[in-house]
């Protein structure tokens, strides 16, 4: 595989996204909004009411939202991967071209796959420092960052944002239409909602050892994904078919 062939195509995607709107706007305002939104909703319902051990919990538990967004945003991003190269009309001239389906499927996932994390990275740490700023003076310590949150950001985070990428571009690549594709790629966030409101209901304890364990789980998915996106990624289909 010629890596630059793949970041050539990456390139190109990063200059199509910079001219959609809708695109930036998400990766922008969803990530603040959720490191704004829970900060704030603590400080509203009046944190100095809250037992410190509990104020602790509640921060620390809604920190796990995070290994949702990163699975939100590229059903924006990658469900677009194909289908707005067929409305640009440039699909066809890149699906002429000798890149390899490896090379293509990486530089696709790639464009998608950094501004998503980044975008993250940045919620996540607007979302530390201002809960740090709100409870050092009642906690007598800063919350943020502890292993836990290394664990959320440094693998489940990542390895999420991988799925969601993979899922989405293989999804976009069987479907001609951009709606349906975006409304069928967002269903890979359910199962990680799940983990999440199971860890909301107390059935799991959003510890390091649980988020190692579904880090696991979603590299064993990803390798899978990684696979069956090459077997399902049919260049002549698209040329012959997508009219």
């Amino acid at each position: 595989m010629r890596l630059w062939k793949a970041w050539v195509v990456t390139r190109k995607d990063f200059d199509i996204f910079r001219r959609k709107r809708y695109i930036l706007y998400s990766l922008i305002a969803l990530p603040l909004v959720l490191g704004l939104l829970f900060p704030g909703s603590i400080l509203l319902a009046g944190r100095k009411s809250i037992p410190p051990a509990l104020l602790a919990s509640i921060l620390q538990s809604e920190s796990t939202l995070f290994i949702i967004l990163p699975a939100i945003l590229p059903s924006v991003i990658a469900s677009y991967s194909f289908i707005g190269e067929k409305t640009e009309k440039s699909l066809e001239p890149l699906l002429a071209t000798p890149t390899t389906d490896a090379e293509l499927l990486l530089g696709k996932s790639l464009a998608a796959l950094i501004p998503s994390i980044a975008a993250t990275l940045v919620g996540g740490a607007v979302f530390m420092v201002i809960s740090d700023a709100l409870t050092v003076g009642q906690l007598g310590y800063l919350l943020f960052p502890d292993w836990t949150t290394v664990a959320l950001f440094g693998l489940a985070t990542p390895l999420a944002c991988i799925l969601s990428v993979e899922f989405n571009i293989i999804i976009s690549s069987r479907v001609n239409d951009i709606r349906a594709a975006q409304q069928l790629g967002s269903l890979i966030v359910l199962p990680l909602l799940a983990i999440y409101l199971l860890g909301q209901t107390g059935v799991l304890s959003a510890g390091v050892g649980e988020l190692l364990v579904v880090s696991g789980i979603l590299l064993v998915i990803d390798v899978l994904l990684s696979f069956m996106s090459r077997a399902v990624f049919q260049r002549e289909e698209i040329l012959t078919k997508w009219r």
